[in-house]
């Protein structure tokens, strides 16, 4: 079985990344140990922590040994997938590194480089902009800028890893324990890479990747690494501009000297992939690319509902998930599950697309067969379908969308006076933290309002189209959501909750019936999906839930 990296670059990387984390969550990617990377400038950029959080949250609900990180990878359960994760981000904090014109300015030794530095920026940059922009909010969709300092900030940790020392940094030391378990795996490594091609650091970096981790464990090993460009098999999205924002006023542009048009987000992306399509280090280093691309109606525009100046990156930058994004993850799951085989026979880079189907009037018609083809949709459909009722089951029916009640807890006490007791000795962290990654997944409410997670954020990107489920499973209203079914969420009747009794509402017998299947042998969970009393909770779950949908008759 190969070893599987991932590597997240910028905010739209750290959004699909997100996407990635919530289909490992529903049990895509059985018996696997993921190594992810988080790769950008901007540090403190809001989908960057708001990712590296939901992982670590994943990882509390996964176990709660601290000997052991994020337990142990397992099957046909939800959480399957062990996920490790490693953050690097270039060091741009210190004025003698906030710009371009200051990095050509510094660390030369006589003036004569100085200058020489100097006169090579103004050639390649414009000194008035390019030059004075600060660098620790990204690129800013300067490409060929980007490209050179994300080469250049990746080998110059390779050096001070090298060196060693105090110059070492955080950041640093899990780059270079990410690149030495690569160099590790060399031999059956595939490495993912998630950012996009229209905007600045993830389509500065998709390019040099390859190219920087060979040169940087060059570097490291002192010329013993064994990662060979042609055997490491490496994927990449192509992702084109699926929203837009409001152009920045003159005034912010004085400021901030050079910001990101959502203007020419598709330009930038025609030259990118034109580049791409011509490279020769990228045809020859990456084995397949994924071409994503959206209609101007299905973009999302996020200044809608904000005022102010346009978000350059930092804390605020914490834009809601697009469907898009799911199908780059997606193609992730496409990538990992294909033949070694095949992959390794693909001379130069191969170009996939899925066209995906419409309605009479062009809105999307999203099956599971969209993001994984035919063969696969029904396993999709299942598996994010049973997460999605666990989290209405917790959230709503046991009501742990509220802030002051723990719903798992809830919903144990119940199965406890069902005669199911198995699990009555789950603590009240546990069910706690099952709560909070189920409300990241799907909703809370807060202060009398509802706060939507990443499903119902990527079920409001499709707008008019179908996504997968009933639109009865996105009931947006608090009064709606308390009320809401678990057991039909399909659209197709076929995969509802069968019914027990005669008597009361339908929904309350759909789970009458879904606890007598709990209860039976059928539902118990194996080694393989659980041996702690928590994964064994979640893997009888999982197991009854899938068995109430009905996709395996």
């Amino acid at each position: 079985m190969d070893k599987l990296f991932l590597i997240a670059i910028g905010g739209t990387g750290m959004r699909c990344l997100e996407s990635f984390v919530h289909l490992c969550a529903a049990g895509l990617f059985d018996n696997h140990t993921i190594e992810i990377l988080t790769l950008d400038t901007d540090q403190n950029n809001g989908n960057k922590d708001r990712v590296e959080n939901l992982i670590a949250l994943y990882n509390k609900v996964k176990t709660n040994d601290p000997t052991n990180m994020g337990g142990e990878q397992r099957s046909n359960t939800f959480f399957s997938a062990k996920l490790n994760l490693y953050k690097f981000y270039t060091d741009y904090d210190n004025p003698a590194r906030a710009t371009l014109h200051a990095l050509a300015s510094t660390q030369t030794p006589t003036d004569q480089d100085r200058e020489d530095n100097q006169d090579l920026s103004d050639l390649l940059f414009d000194r008035e902009t390019v030059q004075q922009f600060k660098l620790d909010h990204g690129y800013r969709a300067q490409t060929h800028l980007g490209s050179m300092l994300m080469y250049h900030g990746i080998i110059e940790a390779a050096v001070n890893a090298r060196n060693g020392g105090d110059k070492l940094r955080g950041p640093e030391k899990e780059l270079t324990a990410y690149l030495n378990l690569l160099n590790k795996h060399a031999a059956n490594a595939r490495v993912f890479v998630f950012g996009s091609v229209f905007g600045g650091t993830g389509a500065s970096s998709i390019p040099v990747i390859p190219i920087a981790i060979s040169e940087a464990l060059r570097i490291i090993t002192g010329g013993k690494n064994e990662l060979n460009l042609s055997k490491v098999l490496f994927g990449s999205t192509l992702l084109t501009d699926y929203f837009t924002f409001k152009a920045p006023t003159s005034q912010q542009l004085l400021t901030d000297k050079v910001i990101a048009d959502s203007n020419n987000f598709a330009l930038n992306s025609q030259a990118a992939l034109s580049f791409y399509n011509d490279d020769p280090t990228v045809k020859k280093t990456y084995k397949r690319m994924y071409h994503i691309g959206l209609p101007s109606s299905l973009k999302k525009d996020y200044s809608e509902g904000k005022e102010g100046k346009v978000i350059t990156g930092g804390h605020d930058q914490k834009n809601e998930c697009h469907f898009a994004e799911l199908l780059c993850a997606a193609a992730a799951y496409d990538f990992f599950n294909e033949s070694r085989e095949k992959l390794e026979s693909t001379g130069i880079a191969e170009y996939n697309y899925r066209t995906v189907a419409t309605d009479d009037n062009g809105n999307l018609q999203l099956s599971g067969a969209s993001f994984v083809g035919t063969e696969k949709g029904e396993i999709f459909e299942n598996k994010l379908g049973a997460l999605l009722s666990f989290a209405h089951v917790v959230l709503s029916k046991f009501e742990g969308a509220h802030e002051d009640t723990v719903g798992t807890a809830a919903l144990l006490n119940y199965l406890d006076d069902a005669k199911f007791p198995e699990y009555n000795d789950l603590s009240d962290v546990q069910c706690a933290e099952i709560d909070e990654y189920l409300k990241e997944f799907g909703y809370k409410f807060v202060k009398s309002t509802v706060e939507f997670g990443w499903i119902y954020q990527i079920f409001k990107s499709v707008k008019a189209g179908k996504f997968i489920f009933s639109p009865e499973a996105f009931i947006s209203d608090i009064d709606g959501l308390h009320d809401i079914d678990p057991g039909a969420i399909f659209a197709d009747e076929m995969h509802h909750w069968d019914t027990k009794g005669l008597l009361g509402k339908r929904s309350d017998r759909r789970f009458d019936n879904f606890v007598s299947i709990l209860k039976k042998e059928e539902s118990l969970p194996d080694d393989a999906q659980g041996i702690t009393l928590k994964e064994r909770f979640l893997a009888q779950m999982y197991n009854a839930i899938t068995i109430a949908q009905h996709f395996n008759e």
